[in-house]
């Protein structure tokens, strides 16, 4: 198993996207295994898409729930592709729901039901597909 599919089998992990200035920029993020790569659900005008659309770099490492990184982790470059198609939408929701099943059900659905309160529309999401650099 390569190191970037082994991110896979952890709870959460640094995402980092560059700005246009080459600063980093990290989220915490639930990655899932897809074939050869990973695969991250997340909202279609999040900074990270904005970012990805022009610069495609990424590092990822593990991190805990609110994105603390222990010192000395090498980060694992990598490429994000952003795919909107709605099949690799539900591929990648469906990855997402296997690998937390009860986290994504309960994060996801709090979320609609804070959307529907408020008369919002759903929130639409793409699927990021990581492969290593």
């Amino acid at each position: 198993m390569t190191p970037l599919l082994a991110l896979a089998d952890r709870r959460f992990v640094s995402l980092t996207t560059f700005r246009r200035s080459g600063a980093p920029v990290s989220t915490p993020v639930w990655v899932g295994r897809h074939g050869d790569g990973l695969v991250v659900l997340t909202p279609v005008g999040s900074g990270k898409v904005k970012r990805l659309r022009s610069d495609p770099r990424v590092e990822l490492r593990p991190c805990g729930r609110f994105g603390a990184v222990e010192d000395g982790v090498e980060p694992l470059p990598g490429t994000a592709e952003v795919r909107e198609a709605p099949a690799d939408v539900v591929r990648a929701r469906a990855t997402i729901r296997r690998a937390y099943p009860v986290e994504s059900r309960v994060v996801l659905g709090m979320e609609r039901l804070v959307e529907r309160l408020r008369g919002r529309p759903r929130t639409a999401r793409l699927a990021l597909h990581i492969s290593g650099a």
